[in-house]
């Protein structure tokens, strides 16, 4: 059977809806439900069990968990603004050490979510030491178990592959609140207000010029698959486009989503702001100095682990989340 942590989350949801498209059903999902409504991510998944994360825990200290052929360990807490640095080492780094023992203990491939976090305010996304420098507690707590694998790396017994996720953005991420994806909060803003809001220029970027690494879950979930499927590869790897797009890029491609919807014509980014479908706020005063305002993952060294499809482009991944959630709707 195959482990998933998180499996209720937004990427761990969709991993097993990726598992499910290969006729993979023999996953064990694991998760907290004390906040109950994400069990909507996992209704049109099939699993064989669920397990809450304690209970896993116990269970995998005790070695009672059965027979597993892989853990893709999702399960982790995202909120960068969290500052409680006890909870976060405990529920980000001690699982994920404890995890990994118990995997390099049973030879059984595992691959763990790390985060562009770790680059902090950093220029150069390649993954090296030199460049990383976390600015939150989430950041560091990522950090710190990839600097253990790098100190492993050499004696591992079976594959360890951490991936640092970049902007990720899809189905399923309703759950997150106020940390969903800006494509998520664009589209309800236009639903609920007629207009999509973004921040005005700042640091030298043009109103809504701030760019990112967008990612599609999709291509994450692809990412995934492809290391389960090479459990030769071992290390630490970006997991991004490799392509940065500024926010205006991500609303527009929500709004023209939207407006072909109810049949209205596509609109360039001019336009939007013209008619007021795209407005810009002041940047605000207390985030200055605290904001990554460009990301973009170098994808050299996933690409020569032998990752070679295409990535989705803003447009062509924001058009389809659009699509896939108001299908639902």
């Amino acid at each position: 059977m195959i482990v998933v942590t998180g499996a209720a989350g937004f990427i761990g949801s969709n991993l097993v809806r990726g598992l499910n498209r290969r006729r993979i059903e023999d996953i064990i999902a694991v998760d907290d439900l004390t906040e109950g409504d994400k069990f909507v991510n996992l209704v049109d998944c099939k699993i064989a069990d669920y397990l809450d994360k304690d209970d896993f825990r116990r269970r995998i200290a005790d070695g009672s968990i059965g027979d597993v052929r892989a853990v893709l360990h999702q399960g982790a807490c995202s909120d960068t603004t969290e500052r409680n640095g006890r909870y976060m080492l405990d529920n980000n780094y001690r699982v994920t050490l404890e995890l990994f023992e118990f995997c390099q203990a049973r030879r059984i491939p595992f691959l763990y979510a790390s985060s562009a976090a770790v680059y902090g305010g950093s220029s150069v996304y390649v993954e090296d030491p030199a460049n990383e420098g976390p600015l939150n507690v989430y950041g560091y707590s990522k950090l710190l178990f990839d600097q253990v694998l790098r100190r492993r790396l050499d004696s591992l017994t079976a594959q360890v592959v951490g991936l640092r996720y970049f902007n990720v953005y899809g189905p399923h991420e309703q759950h997150k609140g106020r940390m969903a994806s800006v494509a998520f909060h664009n589209m309800n803003q236009f639903l609920e207000h007629g207009h999509v809001r973004l921040f005005a220029g700042w640091d030298g970027y043009v109103d809504g010029g701030q760019s990112r690494d967008f990612i599609s879950v999709e291509d994450v979930v692809a990412v995934n698959l492809h290391f389960l499927d090479h459990p030769e590869q071992s290390g630490v790897f970006n997991c991004g486009t490799g392509r940065a797009q500024p926010f205006n890029d991500v609303a527009a491609s929500v709004v023209n989503a939207l407006r072909a919807e109810r049949g209205e014509a596509e609109l360039t980014l001019a336009q939007l702001v013209e008619q007021g479908l795209i407005r810009y706020i002041p940047f605000p005063d207390d985030l200055k100095g605290r904001y990554q305002s460009y990301t973009q993952a170098d994808v050299t060294r996933l690409r020569a682990a032998g990752f070679q499809a295409p990535m989705r482009d803003v447009r062509t991944g924001v058009s389809e989340y659009v699509r896939y959630w108001r299908a639902r709707k």
